[in-house]
């Protein structure tokens, strides 16, 4: 019995290395963590690491995995939670390409102005016709890698989130022992799976597997706690007020 070859991935599917993220064309306002960041993926993470895997049956949808998809990275934003923003550039989910994530805190808190409490990003490392994935940058809650997809199985196309996580340091290992980051982020997925099932008209339960990959710490990671998204989105809405000040004081332009 002969072992199939691997279908190779389309040209152009991987993202060409980068050693600094750029985002380009997206809200200063959110732009606050990204610019100049690496990626960290969940080989540099520093908590325990985790696969989760949130999987939605389309019964009854007819349509195949390739136009999940395509309406997946077409909306990508438009199926997150209303607390949540998503902001992607012109060319949509597309590799190389980099998006802001404007977070909310917990219990959906966010700051005045419409503000998330904690602002960061991703890379988008793979897209295909059935699959796409991004890999999070310094700072981001989690050190990891998260895959969207969409395959048949049993007579139904699945609609399928996998991500390979660990927290990315201490202060948000905390909060994913207590179950708060977790939660956030359970609930998120949750929602943007039922609210791509309903984009084809289906309201089927979201299912989720959890795996403890790892439980170990890695000390030597330690340091991620410098890069923080949470703590330096603190920072700077705290200092909202000093900007708003600094601007009253800039001399302003003849016309």
């Amino acid at each position: 019995m002969t072992t199939p070859e691997p279908i190779p991935p389309p040209q152009g599917a991987w993202a060409k290395p980068v050693d600094r993220l750029k985002a380009a064309g997206i809200p200063a306002s959110v732009n606050i963590n990204v610019d100049g960041k690496q990626l960290a993926g969940p080989l540099r993470g520093f908590g325990q690491m985790w696969q989760k895997t949130y999987r939605l049956r389309l019964d009854n949808a007819r349509v195949a995995p390739q136009q999940v998809v395509a309406a997946w990275r077409e909306n990508f934003g438009s199926f997150w939670p209303k607390i949540n923003r998503f902001y992607g550039s012109s060319s949509g989910i597309q590799p190389g390409e980099v998006a802001l994530l404007d977070l909310a805190g917990p219990y959906g808190i966010r700051a005045p102005g419409d503000h998330g409490l904690v602002s960061t990003g991703v890379l988008v490392i793979y897209a295909d016709e059935v699959s796409f994935s991004f890999m999070t940058p310094q700072g981001h809650m989690f050190g990891g890698m998260i895959t969207f997809s969409a395959h048949e199985e049993d007579g139904a196309v699945i609609a399928q989130i996998q991500a390979l996580i660990r927290a990315n340091d201490p202060l948000y290992e905390i909060g994913a022992r207590i179950g708060m980051v977790h939660k956030m982020e359970d609930e998120h997925w949750h929602t943007v799976l039922k609210n791509l099932g309903q984009h084809f008209g289906v309201a089927s339960a979201v299912t989720q597997v959890n795996v403890l990959v790892d439980p170990r710490l890695r000390w030597s990671e330690v340091g991620n706690v410098r890069h923080n998204a949470a703590v330096h989105t603190g920072i700077y809405l705290a200092l909202t007020p000093l900007r708003w000040a600094a601007s009253l004081m800039r001399p302003k332009e003849r016309t």
